[in-house]
């Protein structure tokens, strides 16, 4: 008998466990201790444009825009974290920042291509030609399901648009939009003149017609016909009342500001009901002309976005500390990349993807006010980077969902966070 030399025994071996990985690919973390906190919700604040990090999150020395100096457009000031410092325009976060981790370290390889770099930031995966990928928001209620059967689990204040979407998932784990927070979505609204009794009638016949016909087995006519359902219960008035802000006290009205701080407090009365995730966008564009794309003179007024999402997002942290849903929700601030610390020709800047700032709040983790250190000019990474895939498997995990399971698209298995890894520090008890 030809016995084999340990070099070849080895080499079996580890061939043998690459292909029992590639066999079932959700053993490969099998032995890893999962990361999982206690959060239910999520409330996601959409940028849109490139929130600039230096200018916000991630401060640093002074620059000149008219001596094309490189480095920050406003002072920085200190906050309730020792050692940590946010732009002068954050001055009610910098209050509650021991409550909060800005993530300082995000990176991707999506530089001046916007819509790519959105997709990016919400399916944390690079556009595939073969796969429409589901949006972290998908995931999530895919993952944990509706809190309960009075609210749609997804819910997106903005417009739509496909990077928030369920992709293979199928459109059962697909988000209900609105673009007013005075009302709840269009197509919940009775339209004028149908009555209670009438609405009735309408869906007796709808339930007669479902019954005299044959039970489908196609995917895509169930979803349909159960988006049917939650749409018939979600159109009373009993739902319909969470859009009626002025039951809120005015004085926290007020508190919560303009336009975007009253869909930051209709987020917080959709988590009361039970949705499970939000996506408010902030895309007030007549603010500085430019939104969050401070090209050129867009960066003139950048402090009057600022300084409303300071007010929006402040509130918002302890309006749910105060109604204890604090460690019970995550929020969450993305953009689809950062801005360089050198001034464009109009005194404007750039976009960056190889350093930027992401923000977590609540949720029940460990807060440090910052994570991940950059240069002295926020444009490289120092110490502990993070990837998309990083810190969807943080929001993951805080939401108690397996960030190393599989999913699948046919036959296809599709990793839910790209083999991303949490932020180990923020679950430290």
């Amino acid at each position: 008998m030809i016995y084999p030399t340990r070099r070849q025994f080895l080499g079996s071996g580890i061939a043998a466990a690459g292909a029992m990985s590639l066999a079932n690919p959700a053993e490969a973390f099998a032995s890893d201790q999962l990361l999982k906190g206690k959060a239910e919700h999520v409330i996601s604040i959409w940028l849109g444009g490139g929130m600039g990090q230096i200018d916000t999150f991630d401060p640093k020395a002074k620059g000149d825009p008219k001596a094309k100096k490189a480095g920050a457009y406003y002072d920085s000031i200190d906050t309730a974290v020792k050692g940590v410092q946010v732009c002068e325009h954050l001055s009610k976060t910098a209050k509650v920042m021991d409550r909060v981790t800005a993530v300082r370290t995000v990176n991707h390889d999506v530089i001046d291509e916007h819509a790519a770099a959105t997709n990016r930031m919400h399916t944390g995966r690079a556009i595939s030609g073969t796969v429409t990928y589901p949006s972290i928001g998908s995931l999530i209620v895919h993952e944990r399901g509706p809190v309960n059967d009075s609210a749609p689990p997804y819910v997106l204040i903005g417009y739509p648009n496909v990077t928030r979407g369920p992709g293979f998932l199928g459109a059962k784990y697909g988000y209900l939009y609105l673009t007013e927070t005075g009302r709840g979505p269009a197509g919940l609204s009775r339209p004028d003149g149908i009555t209670d009794q009438r609405q009735s009638r309408r869906e007796a016949f709808l339930a007669s017609l479902k019954n005299s016909s044959e039970p489908t087995k196609i995917s895509q006519i169930e979803d349909y016909e159960a988006a049917i359902e939650q749409s018939l219960k979600l159109s009373g008035p009993e739902f319909s009342r969470v859009f009626q802000l002025d039951r809120e006290p005015a004085d926290l009205r007020n508190r919560y500001g303009g336009e975007f701080g009253q869909r930051c407090l209709l987020s917080r009365r959709l988590i009361e009901r039970g949705v499970r995730f939000i996506e408010v966008s902030h895309n007030l564009n007549f603010l500085n002309g430019a939104g969050w794309d401070v090209h050129n003179s867009g960066i003139v007024n950048q402090h009057k976005l600022i300084q409303e999402m300071d007010t929006a997002f402040s509130t918002l942290i302890t309006d749910l500390e105060e109604k204890r849903l604090l460690d019970k929700t995550l929020i969450v601030i993305t953009s689809e990349f950062g801005r360089p610390p050198e001034f464009d020709s109009g005194g404007g800047r750039g976009h960056q993807g190889s350093a930027f700032s992401c923000v977590l709040a609540g949720g029940g983790l460990s807060h440090r006010g910052a994570w991940g250190e950059t240069d002295h000019l926020s444009k490289k990474i120092v110490d502990n980077p993070v990837s998309v895939p990083d810190f969807f498997a943080t929001i993951c995990a805080c939401l108690g969902v397996d960030y190393h399971k599989y999913l699948y698209a046919g036959d296809r298995p599709v990793p839910v966070t790209d083999q991303g890894q949490p932020i180990a520090a923020l679950f430290d008890a």
